[in-house]
């Protein structure tokens, strides 16, 4: 396992660009929220009208700066059409969290890229978007049970953001781009850990491991795939730590059974 009680020992071998990522004080947002059982999670918070067509209730508060235009976002959430119930997406059984650039979303995700730039890093929240800023008319035809002018609710948890001057997606960054941002983040994360701030540190590792994301390692030969593990091996054993220290056992099993060779 990494040291994390001081400078980290594993770094990566080589250079790693540098990064221009601005870290927030977040929450810890990592552990996924109750099972959703028959529809979206009922909320008693007042309704926040943050579009003529998309309103937001807060489950859980979160810290910090809320991202701006062209940051990347990175989130979990549910989604439900409002009439039926019917969940039709979910970035938790994905196990994949969902990168976001602000102002370049897809336009069916418009209403929930407008609930994502209010939040902060770390909050809960519940989305209500009209089907305008949604499907739109003709519904979808990836996710059959979004059905023509459907309302959508979303159950939303802003992970945390990176602030970039331009929008760069992770598609977009060479290599040693991603390895660097998430060494930074691991480098956040060990930061945290130090100062017994567990769930904000396992936030920090989380965001560092979305860098290194299954279809990004499989690219990865000699150098690049050490340097990638460099980073993402120690996030995973660090997070397995801090579940240690919560006592949540299986959850570290789970992290340590992550670990790449």
């Amino acid at each position: 396992m990494e040291e994390v009680d001081g400078e980290p020992k594993s770094q990566a071998p080589g250079e790693v660009g540098e990064s221009e990522i601005v870290t927030e004080d977040a929450a810890f947002v990592r552990g996924e929220p109750p099972q959703d059982g028959d529809g979206p999670p009922k909320v008693d918070s007042e309704v926040e009208v943050l579009h003529e067509k998309v309103t937001k209730q807060i489950i859980k508060e979160g810290h910090g700066q809320k991202p701006s235009k062209y940051s990347t976002c990175f989130l979990h959430y549910r989604a439900w059409a409002e009439s039926t119930r019917h969940k039709f997406d979910d970035t938790w059984l994905e196990q994949q969290p969902l990168e976001m650039v602000l102002g370049k979303e897809k336009k069916e995700m418009t209403g929930l890229a407008i609930g994502v730039s209010s939040m902060k890093a770390g909050e809960h929240a519940l989305l209500h978007v009209g089907w305008e800023l949604g499907y739109g008319k003709e519904g979808s035809f990836s996710f059959p049970n979004v059905s023509p002018m459907a309302d959508l609710v979303y159950e939303v948890v802003l992970i945390g953001f990176d602030e970039t001057k331009e929008g760069k997606a992770r598609s977009d960054m060479t290599v040693e781009e991603r390895i660097g941002a998430a060494d930074r983040r691991k480098m956040d994360g060990n930061a945290l850990f130090k100062e017994e701030k567990l769930e904000e540190a396992m936030q920090q590792y989380e965001m560092a491991i979305a860098y290194m994301g299954d279809d990004f390692m499989f690219q990865l030969f000699g150098k690049y795939r050490d340097m990638a593990l460099a980073v993402k091996n120690p996030c995973h054993l660090n997070m397995a730590a801090c579940l240690l220290k919560l006592k949540r056992y299986e959850e570290a099993i789970g992290q340590c059974s992550l670990v790449s060779k």
